[in-house]
């Protein structure tokens, strides 16, 4: 008997279905995964800023700034009748016979005095480019409550550059309270800068202008400076007064060296002072420069203590060219608060002073005052420095720091004889 199938069984059949959307817990997770991603770019934004600058600095070292050194330079000048001496005494063959010379005269018109005024004025032109004007810009408000700007002038002399700025000198007075400084070049050209140093005792600061606020064009016309020596061989020598010794910019006055043996004794520093025979300002400002186009003095309201007030005076170069050098380095100057002079030698032989500094007077409050250096004291050593002169100590002390230990030693006089005895100062600022 043959079977049917069964029709009643059903085939079963299954069917997938897609398990349910649960959108919060995906929200939670997307806010989840945005906000880890905030957090990690975070982070590697904070870590790429703070070791950039020192994987650059590794790579790519910036320079450091040079050392300046200042050195004077010495073009011989006019033949002085001293040296005009003529060699004798050491022919070994007879004079020849003296043969006579005639010299035609020459008459000297206008023209010439003309033509050597523009010579001198052309000289003056080339100083330019090492002159500028500094502007010390103080902010203030006035009874309405209104802003306004006061400038301080003076004229700037560019002695160096570090390979990274300009390194202007200039008058402190200028810029001690200004706000801001700014220096106008010789083409008109401004630009901010910066005080780098300065020295209270006399009155002389530096300022730096970098070179990325400079234009091409005008650094390509700067020129630093020519120091030259500003000893008593100056004396009734030629020189011209450039920068604003009338006050006003672009001013020159001709004239000659007329003193060139006074001193201001400063602390720790005596300083020459150049006086002249030409008439300026009170306010006037600038150098003095030679008909070699070296700068010999530094024209300053401070050098005028020992002088006219309307005579120019100036210091003499050589006797703060190595403040200036220190303060371009951007270094400060120590003091110790002595003042003094040379040991004659008529004086060591006569009343057995020993050779030094001698000290003439100390500064009230002074680190030499607090350690117990006194006025008739003769320095003869300052670390390990032998001191035979009042110079020796100001080359000295210039080697030195503020806040530095040194020992001082020294002769003080006694019942009999001078007796040595050292003593321990802290330098000041």
């Amino acid at each position: 008997m043959e079977e049917k199938p069964n029709q009643d069984i059903e085939f079963m059949k299954e069917r997938m279905k897609e398990r349910p959307l649960n959108r919060k817990k995906l929200l939670r997770r997307t806010i989840l995964t945005a906000s880890m991603a905030v957090i990690f770019g975070l982070i590697a934004c904070l870590t790429f800023l703070l070791l950039e600058p020192v994987f650059t600095n590794m790579l790519y070292p910036e320079e450091e700034p040079r050392q300046v050194e200042l050195k004077e330079e010495n073009v011989n000048e006019e033949m002085r009748p001293e040296d005009m001496i003529l060699e004798e005494e050491t022919e070994t063959e007879p004079p020849a016979p003296i043969q006579q010379t005639v010299v035609e005269k020459v008459e000297i018109e206008l023209s010439d005095y003309q033509r050597l005024h523009r010579l001198m004025y052309a000289l003056t032109q080339q100083t330019e480019k090492s002159l500028v004007t500094v502007a010390g810009v103080e902010t203030d408000k006035d009874w309405f409550d209104n802003t306004y700007e006061n400038q301080g002038l003076s004229s700037g002399l560019i002695v160096a550059e570090n390979g990274k700025e300009l390194l202007v000198l200039t008058e402190l007075a200028t810029i001690a309270d200004a706000d801001s400084v700014e220096v106008t070049f010789f083409d008109g050209t401004q630009a901010e800068a910066e005080q780098k140093g300065a020295d209270d005792e006399t009155g002389i600061a530096i300022v730096s202008v970098a070179f990325e606020n400079i234009p091409e064009t005008t650094k390509e016309g700067i020129e630093a400076a020519t120091l030259g020596g500003s000893g008593s061989s100056l004396l009734a020598s030629p020189v011209i007064a450039v920068g604003r010794p009338l006050g006003s910019s672009a001013s020159v006055i001709y004239g000659m060296v007329t003193s060139a043996d006074t001193w201001m004794n400063l602390e720790d520093h005596n300083v020459r002072i150049l006086t002249t025979d030409m008439v300026g300002a009170d306010s006037g400002s600038g150098v003095l420069i030679t008909l070699s186009g070296q700068v010999v003095g530094m024209i300053c309201p401070g050098s005028k203590k020992s002088g006219s007030k309307e005579t120019l005076c100036a210091y003499g170069v050589t006797d703060i060219r190595k403040k200036i050098e220190k303060l371009s380095n951007g270094q400060e100057i120590a003091h110790m608060g002595v003042m003094g002079t040379d040991v004659p030698e008529e004086v060591t032989q006569q009343l057995g002073v020993p050779k030094g500094a001698f000290v003439t007077g100390i500064t009230m409050d002074s680190p030499a005052m607090k350690a117990g250096i006194q006025s008739g004291d003769v320095i003869v050593k300052l670390g390990t420095a032998d001191i035979s002169s009042f110079s020796d100590y100001q080359d000295a002390i210039m080697e030195l720091s503020p806040d530095s230990s040194v020992t001082v030693e020294i002769m003080r006089q006694g019942v009999e004889d001078y007796q040595e005895m050292p003593i321990d100062v802290i330098l000041g600022r």
